[in-house]
């Protein structure tokens, strides 16, 4: 023991064994990488948890509310800066948009009319509905859902759609879509009778149902301009009221910095240019059923289609 303790070298600063201050050193090291790895941990999910609840503020949360399902609006109209998207399609002078924006009114359609057009979609669509989430009616070209596909229910029903609709329906669908085309007009300072409709124009049922299809994943973000080429005026009017009737499915302006949102209302028009100006998506309908139609408008007349006729 004596020769052992006299051949151990000693540390001269300590007075302890060499070794034993290597175990103590090591054993001061190992401590310390487990607390640098408790505390990496811990930043690591304070990170993620602020990284996640920005992303869901992003996504779901609104920084502004444009229009509450709540209040009724007389006009309210938010001018933006048009994008380049106009200037790779011909240009038609009093109707492209050389004043970009977007609004929104409840005093172009009463609820009660809302309400009528409503009944329409229901009675079309209960002929089919989607497997998924998202059911489309187009009484333009006849499309309707039915289970993954899509049919011409004037063809697949034939003479029966008489019993269906009448030609009160198709009047009023008609009256609905002139005063949304001269509200848009008036908005954006063009003569009203240098705007076409154009396709597609279709009423749209959405619920919770898990998608089965592409067409039933309504909620992406997306610029019309550039899916269907010949928009260049989108409006929606809603059949279903946001918070009563069904939750979610906002629509949302996807701005930069800070998303905008409109809460659906029946009777409600949103209307706005239809460029990358005006990028936006439908949040995810969580419960209930929402009702809408879309009413879109071209400047080229190549591109313009008639109103629906009962026959």
């Amino acid at each position: 023991l004596i020769a052992l303790v006299r051949t151990t070298p000693v540390c001269r600063h300590s007075g302890l064994p060499i070794r034993a201050r290597v175990r103590k050193s090591r054993a001061h090291q190992e401590s310390r990488r487990k607390w640098l790895k408790v505390a990496f941990l811990v930043s690591s999910a304070v990170l993620g948890g602020l990284l996640s609840w920005r992303y869901l503020v992003n996504e779901d949360g609104v920084a502004e509310v444009l229009a509450h399902y709540s209040e009724s609006l007389q006009d309210r109209f938010i001018e933006v800066p048009c994008s380049e998207d106009y200037d790779s399609h011909k240009r038609f002078e009093g109707c492209t948009p050389r004043k970009c924006g977007r609004g929104i009114t409840d005093a172009v359609i009463t609820r009660e009319e809302a309400e009528r057009i409503r009944r329409i979609a229901e009675r079309g669509l209960s002929l089919g509905g989607s497997d998924g989430g998202a059911s489309i009616l187009d009484l333009h070209s006849g499309a309707l859902s039915v289970g993954k596909h899509f049919v011409n229910l004037y063809r697949y029903f034939g003479d029966k759609i008489q019993e269906v609709f009448t030609e009160e329906d198709f009047q009023l669908y008609r009256d609905v879509r002139r005063r949304i085309q001269q509200t848009i007009a008036q908005a954006f300072g063009i003569s009203s009778s240098s705007m076409y409709l154009t396709k597609p124009t279709f009423f749209s049922r959405i619920n919770s149902t898990e998608a089965k299809t592409t067409h039933d994943e309504y909620w992406h973000p997306h610029i019309d301009k550039v899916t269907y080429g010949s928009f260049d005026y989108t409006s929606l009017l809603y059949l279903s009221d946001y918070t009563e009737d069904f939750g979610g499915g906002r629509f949302v302006f996807m701005d930069t910095g800070a998303n905008k949102t409109v809460e659906p209302r029946a009777g409600r028009v949103s209307f706005f240019t239809s460029g990358s100006e005006n990028l936006h998506r439908v949040e995810k309908v969580r419960w209930g059923t929402r009702y809408a139609i879309t009413i879109s408008f071209t400047c080229n007349p190549d591109h313009g289609i008639g109103d629906p006729v009962l026959t």
